[in-house]
């Protein structure tokens, strides 16, 4: 699916402009706060000659304030064999607006494109960095490219980055009184300007002015809710070979299932006879499933492919079943052969993957979205989710980077919008029990047993996957423990149709207590302190949004070196917000100490104004975290 946003964002990363007077005194005084660069002037014409003709003309001339606006003028133009630049070209100005040099072609690198991890690919990208070292400067770009597609139409964002404020930018789109088109804004200041030329060719224009640059802010909402956008749809559109036309979802989906799938689910013989064979004598439909997607994880592995429609199409499942291998299509494609063999229906599913952002498919608007391809097995009243690229996941598990948002489903009817399961912060469980003993020198010997439940079943997979003299060097991180040394580290995954994964360690460390003047001290919290780090945002603007919850929970038992008694006061500590809650305590029977820690943090949207409430919140558990115990000798 990388061909997909390659095109569809291949104007929100390109930086080009024009005006007469690029002086930068000339700039409005409210466009500076927070600015590293001013966009002082965008345009940008998308014309539709013909369906399998599209012309891209751009142009944008961008200031930079600071060195933390130099990479604002990074111009990076992909361009493959649907994709061509017809000129680029571009110049360099002073403070006072005065033309320094200018940027010709050669000046661009051209170079194939090479993500790391695909197997095929045939993306260029022309790139321009520039080396100013004087404060500000201004940068002016202006090319123009030739698309041999209309499926898909680059989106307009006229503030797409923060800290870059925009003086003008403005958006074209010309075609033919008979190629209809939809769109959707998103929070743009000012209504579209339809006109028509003597040609009587439409045009539709927006434009966007003034706007102050945008900071940072830690869990923003996903960014249709607060970002200028715009979105363009075709009614009829042509791509590689292929054409169509569709205005909902239910259309569009039946067009990909009807021309990209139709035809391309045929496995070898073998092979259906060996499924017939290992799922024969299993009655129940999820079983059987399971043991096919078992079998999948076992013969193939991922790769990515990106070339011609295979942006699109996935490889034939008999080519997969050949070689071993598939992108995210060509694997769903394949796991859909296989079940389809046992007789068991699927639908191939289009996602917006991410594993920090929730994005789901725009339900009020048809348009080529999504990255990502997921299994659906409907299953009556138990609909089931496969990922079919992770070898290691179990049948069933989706996992952050897919969980909780709209899909859309190709299936023979057409397409349908679907909703995959959320996994609440209650699920996403990290559960830990240790038992530790303290001797008077100070030193920590004992055990911790972890289990890992929800979206917290793969947060050790990197662990897992490696050798035990390799697991043994890197455990260290996970546990705030100096001197640490391991005695036996082992893991286990429990991959029934409720994942979970469990980590036990024995382990022992010296100098963990310190020992002065008749008193001993160490520190409460020996196995999961606060990590997330949160700035300070004054006069927030984006409400607070939490994209997963978890729930952490500790229990620790220290038996007490022999003669001590508790000389500090004890810990406890109960915090419950909306967003969530945490307690701390320990209590003391004997020589043995009890620490008992919880800490949940819940999903949702919240007011800005939580924002601040959520740093106090974590400043106290912090603090808690970080408490220590005080004893003295009786």
């Amino acid at each position: 699916m990388r061909r997909t946003l390659t095109f569809l964002l291949l104007i929100a990363g390109i930086k080009v402009s024009a005006q007469n007077n690029y002086a930068a005194s000339l700039i409005p005084g409210e466009l500076l706060p927070y600015a590293s660069a001013v966009i002082r002037n965008e345009e940008i014409i998308t014309e539709v000659k013909e369906p399998d003709n599209v012309i891209y003309h751009v142009k944008r001339v961008i200031t930079v304030l600071n060195k933390n606006g130099d990479e604002k003028t990074d111009l990076n133009v992909f361009y493959d064999n649907l994709m061509s630049v017809k000129y680029i070209r571009g110049f360099i100005y002073n403070e006072f607006g005065k033309v320094e040099r200018k940027i010709s072609e050669r000046e661009f690198d051209d170079e194939a494109v090479s993500d790391g991890f695909s197997l095929f690919q045939d993306d260029r990208v022309k790139h321009y960095s520039r080396a100013v070292t004087s404060y500000p400067y201004t940068v002016e770009f202006e090319y123009e490219m030739k698309v041999k597609q209309s499926l898909g139409f680059a989106p307009w964002e006229p503030q797409y980055e923060t800290n870059v404020a925009v003086e003008k930018s403005t958006y074209t789109f010309i075609c033919k009184p008979g190629f209809n088109i939809r769109y959707k804004d998103f929070n743009l200041p000012s209504k579209v300007s339809l006109s028509t030329d003597k040609e009587g060719n439409k045009i539709y224009n927006w434009t966007a002015a003034n706007l102050k640059a945008r900071r940072d802010e830690p869990w923003s909402p996903v960014d249709d809710q607060y970002r200028l956008k715009l979105m363009i749809a075709p009614e009829k559109f042509y791509y590689d070979k292929h054409s169509g036309q569709f205005t909902n979802w239910q259309q569009l989906g039946k067009w990909e299932y009807d021309d990209l799938l139709t035809g391309r689910t045929d496995i070898p013989e073998e092979t259906a006879q060996y499924i017939k064979n290992l799922t024969a004598g299993i009655s129940d439909p999820k079983l059987k499933a399971k043991k096919i997607y078992e079998y999948m994880q076992q013969k193939t592995h991922y790769i990515s492919v990106q070339v011609g429609i295979g942006g699109f199409q996935p490889f034939l499942a008999s080519d997969v079943d050949r070689q071993g291998y598939g992108d995210c299509k060509a694997l769903v494609n394949y796991t859909r052969s296989l079940l389809k063999v046992a007789g068991i229906d699927s639908w191939y599913c289009v996602v917006w993957g991410d594993h920090d952002e929730k994005k789901s498919m725009l339900t009020d608007f048809a348009s080529m979205q999504g990255n990502h391809i997921i299994l659906c097995l409907p299953f009556k009243n138990d609909t089931t989710w496969l990922e079919c690229t992770a070898q290691h996941l179990p049948f069933g598990f989706l996992g952050d980077f897919t969980d909780d948002r709209t899909v859309l489903a190709c299936t023979p009817e057409g397409g349908k919008l679907l909703h995959t399961p959320r996994y609440e912060a209650k699920d996403n469980l990290v559960k830990r029990d240790a038992s530790f003993v303290l001797n008077d020198a100070g030193e920590l010997s004992g055990e911790i047993r972890s289990v890992f439940r929800g979206l917290e079943y793969d947060d050790r997979e990197s662990m897992i996957a490696k050798s035990q003299t390799e697991r043994l060097k890197d455990f260290k991180r996970y546990y705030p423990i100096n001197n640490l040394d391991i005695k036996a580290l082992d893991y286990r995954q429990d991959k029934s149709l409720d994942p979970a994964t469990y980590e036990n360690v024995k382990l022992s460390a010296r100098e963990y207590g310190a020992v002065s003047g008749g008193k001993f001290f160490f520190s409460l919290n020996s196995i999961d302190r606060i990590s997330l780090g949160l700035h300070q945002v004054r006069n927030r603007v984006n409400p607070v949004y939490i994209p997963h919850g978890f729930t952490e929970q500790d229990r620790v038992t220290y038996t007490l070196p022999e003669g001590y008694v508790l000389d500090s006061e004890p810990l406890n500590l109960s915090i419950d917000k909306a967003f969530g809650n945490f307690t701390a305590k320990m209590t003391v029977k004997g020589n043995e100490l009890v620490y008992e820690r919880k800490l949940q943090l819940k999903d949702g949207t919240f007011n800005k104004a939580v924002y601040e409430d959520i740093l106090d919140f974590y400043d106290k558990v912090r603090a808690a975290d970080n408490y220590n115990v005080t004893l003295s000798k009786k």
